[in-house]
């Protein structure tokens, strides 16, 4: 089932590129729809297809899947879903269509793969995989914004790239493999080789960047506002999530292959978060960076005028909240950064989606000549509202539940101070939000825009499918709390 998940897009990649006459666009957007949906769908209804066997073969890879993998390939099936629908809506052009959803499959092979990959080499390639893909969107327009985009995107990974290989090479050096088992055991090994840390160190550094966290975050906003609508949404919602911060929770759970952890999948992921807990130096470097990309995120974006920059910057905020957990390295904070994770690729794709919804009917997502569009386009107004409120972690939303629990997590941990500003934060974030709404959405239609509709059909559907997501997952959550965080008696 594992090869599959990677054997299936990339055949369908071939098969598209067949020299065979008949409508190659339509067949190649149906199929990126089909395959998305399927594999969201077996992820929801028959998880055990995925976590039973927890191993597979592709070209002589060893796959695994836990828990993490499942809630990661959940995010790639949903996100590219809603890609390809924004992107059917947004392109009118039968061969971009056509170009466009061929990247999308290439982008899937490499999410797909560097979530069930069992060594750091094999990730790594994976992750390039995703990163070419996410360069060719990000240009794919052609213009110079998206070409300033996309080489910023590109030097910065780069620079990943060179620090990720000079780690897998240290590694193996010291360790004489790239498994994620004998990894963990040789960094947790008592008077570990000093060749190990720092593998482990350039390592995290190139996730960092990948990652798009503060100091190395300087090609996200621009990547994300340059990109066409549809590349923003697959940005923000999944790419750049697998290409960084999967890396950094991977990191931390590397234990979770080196033996038979508990049944209950929780109580895996609690048992297995032992590495950067273990050290006080990583520790307080995670905790460090993702407080300062939480602060600089969040008073950056209330300076924006452009929804999508707005956006790019409450992306690098959200996403400190998830490295932040993971400094406090606690069972807790691992699985709020976990729920954070997939609640980030939920209520952010929302939020893109909705900016396309506006970029679509107004060819603009500048809020200076945007107003009163609620009227207008009640279906974005409102979807947009759960969305920035799950952002800010206003209760009952999914956002809620996840920040709850890392801000838990952390004064247990006896990191009051960390606690408090992911707090104070959190108000920074719906302020600024609630500003990007107001210009936007609320108050008087400004002249000229008294004719403006509601977004096509495709857009009306994905954004309505992402804010149930986030309503459900919120609401359900105590009882998702009850039978797995309560059994698995990880203390809350």
């Amino acid at each position: 089932m594992l090869s599959v998940l990677v054997l299936a897009p990339l055949a369908a990649l071939i098969l598209l590129n067949l020299p065979i006459r008949g409508q190659r666009t339509g067949l190649a957007y149906g199929l990126v729809l089909l395959l998305t949906a399927a594999q969201a769908a077996v992820l929801v209804f028959r998880p055990d297809l995925v976590r039973a066997g927890a191993g597979g073969q592709f070209l002589g890879l060893n796959l695994m899947a836990d828990e993490l993998s499942f809630v990661l390939l959940l995010c790639a099936g949903m996100v590219i879903f809603v890609t390809a629908l924004v992107g059917h809506a947004m392109m009118a052009d039968e061969k971009q269509r056509f170009y466009f959803m061929n990247v999308l499959l290439v982008s899937l092979i490499g999410m797909n793969g560097a979530v069930l990959v069992s060594d750091l080499f094999s990730l790594y390639v994976f992750l390039e995989i995703t990163a070419v893909a996410s360069f060719l969107l990000i240009a794919f327009n052609r213009d110079r914004h998206g070409l300033e985009g996309a080489f910023k995107y590109i030097i910065m990974s780069a620079v990943a790239t060179v620090l990720m290989l000079t780690a897998i090479a240290l590694f193996v050096l010291a360790a004489h493999s790239a498994s994620f088992e004998v990894i963990h055991k040789a960094v947790c090994a008592p008077g570990a080789n000093p060749l190990v840390r720092i593998a482990l160190g350039a390592f995290i550094c190139g996730l960092f960047i990948k990652g798009g966290l503060v100091p190395f975050h300087g090609w996200v906003p621009g990547a994300y506002s340059a990109a066409p609508a549809p590349v923003s949404v697959l940005l923000a919602g999944a790419a750049t999530k697998i290409s960084g911060i999967y890396g950094l929770i991977r990191l931390g759970l590397i234990g979770a292959y080196s033996a038979a952890p508990p049944a209950l999948p929780v109580a895996r992921l609690a048992w297995a978060s032992d590495l950067f807990a273990g050290s006080a130096s990583f520790s307080a470097v995670m905790l460090l960076v993702g407080m300062v990309s939480i602060v600089v995120g969040a008073f950056a974006a209330i300076a924006q005028t452009d929804m999508k920059r707005l956006l790019a910057w409450s992306s690098i905020s959200q996403v400190g909240y998830i490295v932040l957990a993971l400094g406090c390295g606690t069972p807790l904070a691992v699985v709020g950064a976990v729920f954070h994770l997939f609640n980030h690729a939920t209520f952010k794709s929302l939020l893109f989606v909705n900016s396309a919804a506006v970029e679509q009917r107004l060819k603009t997502t500048d809020m200076e000549r945007l107003g009163g569009l609620g009227g207008r386009m009640p279906v974005t107004a409102t979807t947009s509202v759960v969305g920035l409120l799950s952002a800010a972690g206003v209760p009952p939303l999914a956002g809620f539940c996840s920040k709850l629990l890392i801000i838990l997590a952390l004064w247990q941990a006896g990191h009051g101070v960390y606690a408090i500003l992911a707090v104070l934060m959190s108000v920074v974030t719906l302020a600024y939000l609630l500003i990007m709404q107001r210009k936007v959405f609320f108050g008087k239609v400004r002249e000229g825009l008294e004719e403006t509709r509601e977004a096509s059909a495709g857009l009306v559907i994905a954004s309505m499918a992402l804010a149930g997501v986030t309503v459900g997952a919120g609401v359900l959550f105590p009882l998702l709390y009850h039978t797995f965080l309560l059994q698995a008696r990880v203390a809350p």
